[in-house]
């Protein structure tokens, strides 16, 4: 794994490049009944509420060698969860600074005036699907940095924090900074794939496609898991209990499922034959 440490740049003034990481994790699962489906979406929120997301988002900033300005955090009903943390590059005075967990809330005045510095956000979006007893749990992370610290640092770790079927990740640079010359600097770090910086131990784990914009900054990077057991979608429950039939039609709706997220395209037959389940 490649990693962002190479010799500081000499800048005329502050690196004012924005760098975003948006990692988009999905978890399927097969709920046989209505009540089966409520209980699966209820494990999701309590796995990963607003306080789990919280520390998650918390150690994403240290990682990233970040300093937090503020945090907002919100369970919401029926379902779903969502944190915000405003951060900053260099350290503030303490007394500045507001980690109190106002949902929502004015937002104090010294911050606003650091939100260069960006942010790192959370939204969770479990679902189901009316008729065919699949659910999906979605969670969506944003990590938007200005300077030179990276949200490319925590990639790994975010990865390890969701246990995810499929994978969807987007890094973009935008702006531009200026060295001592005068000469503008769109970029200042050396990638080619968003996968130069997953491990190789998940890469093996995974299908992955890479759909990138060089000359824009913008990279793009879809992931499935190679490995399907049809064990680890069932929820409360294993395939042994199951007709084999019955088995193989859920393996079916799940791995289309599948297959229609990581295409991102409503398909009319599973891109797939099924060997196992």
């Amino acid at each position: 794994m490649e990693h962002l440490d190479v010799p500081k740049l000499k800048l005329h003034g502050f690196n004012n490049l924005t760098k975003t990481l948006s990692f988009n994790m999905y978890d399927i699962c097969y709920t046989k009944t209505p009540k089966d489906r409520e209980a699966y979406i209820d494990y999701i929120d309590e796995q990963y509420n607003a306080d789990r997301l919280t520390q998650i988002l918390t150690t994403v900033t240290q990682i990233i060698g970040a300093n937090i300005l503020n945090i907002s955090k919100q369970d919401y009903e029926p379902q779903g969860a969502s944190v915000t943390i405003l951060i900053s590059e260099n350290p503030l005075p303490q007394p500045s600074v507001d980690q109190q967990c106002a949902s929502p809330g004015p937002i104090p005045e010294i911050i606003a005036a650091h939100l260069d510095k960006s942010h790192i956000t959370v939204h969770t979006y479990p679902e189901y699907h009316p008729t065919d007893g699949i659910s999906t749990f979605r969670a969506d992370i944003d990590v938007s940095t200005c300077g030179e610290i990276s949200p490319l640092k925590a990639l790994n770790y975010l990865i390890h924090s969701f246990d995810a079927d499929m994978m969807t990740l987007d890094y973009k640079v935008r702006g531009f900074t200026r060295d001592i010359t005068g000469n503008k600097l769109f970029i200042d770090h050396p990638i080619d794939s968003i996968q130069n910086f997953i491990p190789e131990h998940i890469k093996h784990l995974y299908h992955m496609i890479d759909v990138n914009v060089y000359q824009e900054n913008i990279f793009h990077t879809k992931c499935k898991l190679k490995n399907f057991d049809l064990n680890n979608y069932l929820f409360g429950y294993t395939k042994d209990e199951l007709h084999p039939g019955t088995a193989q039609s859920i393996a079916k709706k799940v791995r289309h499922e599948m297959d229609e997220i990581f295409y991102g395209t409503n398909v009319t037959e599973a891109m797939f034959t099924i060997d196992d389940y």
